[in-house]
């Protein structure tokens, strides 16, 4: 008989079990919570609950990096050793509290009932070196366990129309103003909110820039008994934190964004995804919630509900975040068929992230002539840039499109201790490195694309010239090798490949012909690969290649 007793997963549990497999993740959180971790005899509940087969359970639990199938501590410590963190310690960070708990990391201390591990980017790259302590259902940036985590929210920038709200505590609906661009919304016609997206040049702010109204229009125009719309905040890319000021401070924008986003399509039915790093902002935006249904704007007609993923980069890929809200394994789909016509469930969906959707509102209260005043006429409207690293003033700067990059850094007050450039990175992992020549560049789509830089989600992390870019770039191998999904071998050797030569690299004992294997294994990758992480792992290796060939060389 086991010995662990399953009376408390039954009441954790109870209220996912009209969603069935959907509701696996959520259930899996909800025991986790109890339990402290997921022992077989919890996966076989949930799984008999839920009507899931048991193997497909171990396999989400398995898949995601949050869910424990063996015992760690009621106490978990989590230190980011990705390259904001890098540059500020973080390696040494960690160390001292493994030494001080006595303990190793990824292993527990039974006295403390801790655990300590080394993590991928927490989101809080603008304050470094960044740790986050979970207990129980609180988190906090201090080992001293007393209250929630709130961190700062640092905005920056010449603008303040999509931060406008931000910088401090959260925007109640009451501060917020209601819901006036989904009223005036709702005067038109839907197909008239859509025209006036696609006249305003919106793009996707995720990375991918593809033309927000093109997108809604491909939903609204398929058939179905239901549609969806989804935001996308799981933003795992190393150097990127706008979601999280952005929903933290004024969630009610995104909200209206997502209300407006379904009356133009016809859904009837939303998720917020957020990523499982972000536990501190799931009651900012259940309450929200709350506030935007007592005031009628969220119904039977239309209404949103919070998924939490539990870290996996993967499922920021849209086809693969459809996957974890149906209850399986982040993998991505094959496409066609796109989203549009056969999104989530197989439905027609609109998925857009949380900066594309608080630039709605805007558009619609404004029109979209007044927005594309802001901006370049090619780029149009605001842009978030998340600054990090060797600045002196790291955070969210809003500016319009067309600020050059020069001028970004001189807003942030210049690199540290006034050293000059070795490189900033420009989105994030799947970004490419810049140098001060770059430094005249406008930030647009245009001007970047046209000097090999992508905008990507915004990432611009700088490295002053003491800095070691074989470092950088070793922690960007793990990364991706941590995080590719395994589905399509290019990616899942890929990754794992090029992880092993930058290791050599930052080592200073690579091989002979390592940057051809490099070369090959990225281009490969970049051309085989099934989405987006693999086809993106090897860009900043393959930048760096051109911009500091001399670092692949033996003992350089």
């Amino acid at each position: 008989m086991s010995e662990i007793d399953l009376t408390p997963i039954k009441t954790a549990i109870e209220s996912y079990i009209p969603l069935g497999r959907t509701g696996l993740l959520p259930a899996l959180h909800a025991a986790q919570k109890v339990y402290g971790w997921l022992p077989q005899e919890v996966a076989a509940e949930v799984a008999r609950t839920l009507r899931v087969p048991l193997a497909d359970v171990h396999g989400v639990i398995e898949f995601y990096s949050m869910f424990y199938n063996k015992p760690v501590g009621r106490r978990i410590i989590r230190v980011c050793t990705d390259p904001a963190c890098a540059l500020q310690d973080g390696d040494d960070l960690l160390k001292k509290l493994c030494k001080q708990y006595d303990v190793e990391p990824h292993q527990t201390q039974p006295e403390f009932d801790l655990t300590i591990e080394a993590s991928p980017c927490l989101g809080l790259c603008d304050q470094v070196p960044a740790v986050l302590t979970m207990d129980g259902d609180r988190s906090t940036i201090d080992l001293d366990v007393n209250e929630a985590f709130r961190p700062l929210s640092p905005v920056n920038g010449t603008l303040r129309i999509l931060t406008a709200n931000c910088g401090g505590e959260t925007t109640s609906l009451e501060n917020y103003g209601g819901y006036a661009a989904l009223q005036k919304a709702k005067s038109m016609q839907p197909e008239d909110v859509i025209n006036e997206i696609k006249a305003s040049g919106l793009v996707g702010r995720g990375g991918a820039a593809f033309p927000t109204g093109i997108k809604w229009e491909g939903a609204a125009k398929a058939q179905a008994d239901q549609k969806y719309v989804i935001c996308n905040a799981d933003e795992s890319e190393p150097g990127t934190f706008k979601d999280r000021i952005l929903l933290l401070d004024d969630p009610h924008r995104t909200i209206e964004g997502m209300c407006i986003t379904a009356y133009a399509i016809g859904a009837t039915k939303g998720y917020l995804y957020i990523r499982g790093e972000y536990p501190y902002i799931v009651p900012v935006l259940e309450n929200a919630l709350n506030e935007a249904r007592a005031a009628g704007y969220l119904n039977e007609n239309f209404d949103i509900e919070i998924r939490v993923g539990a870290g996996a980069y993967i499922c920021g890929e849209e086809t693969a975040l459809f996957e974890s809200i149906e209850g399986k394994r982040g993998f991505p789909r094959v496409k066609p068929p796109f989203p549009t016509t056969n999104g989530l469930f197989d439905k027609p969906t609109v998925i857009n992230n949380v900066e594309t959707l608080c630039n709605v509102p805007l558009i619609i209260k404004d029109g979209s002539a007044e927005y594309r005043k802001i901006g370049t006429e090619k780029s149009p409207g605001p842009k978030l840039f998340c600054l990090s690293g060797d600045v002196v003033k790291p955070g969210l700067y809003e500016i319009p499109f067309g600020v050059t990059l020069r001028e970004l850094l001189t807003m942030a007050g210049g690199v540290v201790g006034n050293k000059p450039i070795k490189a900033i990175l420009f989105g994030g992992a799947a970004g490419a490195f810049a140098t001060s020549e770059h430094l005249d560049v406008k930030m647009t789509f245009e001007d970047l694309r046209a000097a090999g830089l992508p905008l990507g989600s915004g990432v611009v992390m700088v490295f002053d010239e003491t800095r070691d870019i074989r470092d950088v770039l070793k922690r960007l191998g793990k990364f991706f090798a941590h995080e590719s999904c395994g589905k399509c071998y290019p990616c899942q050797m890929g990754t794992q490949r090029q992880m092993e030569i930058l290791d050599r690299v930052a080592d200073g004992k690579s091989l002979p012909d390592d940057l051809i294997r490099l070369q090959d294994i990225g281009w490969t990758m970049t051309d085989a690969s099934l989405c987006g992480l693999g086809q993106t792992a090897a860009s900043a290796v393959l930048s760096a290649m051109k911009v500091f060939p001399e670092i692949f060389e033996s003992g350089k």
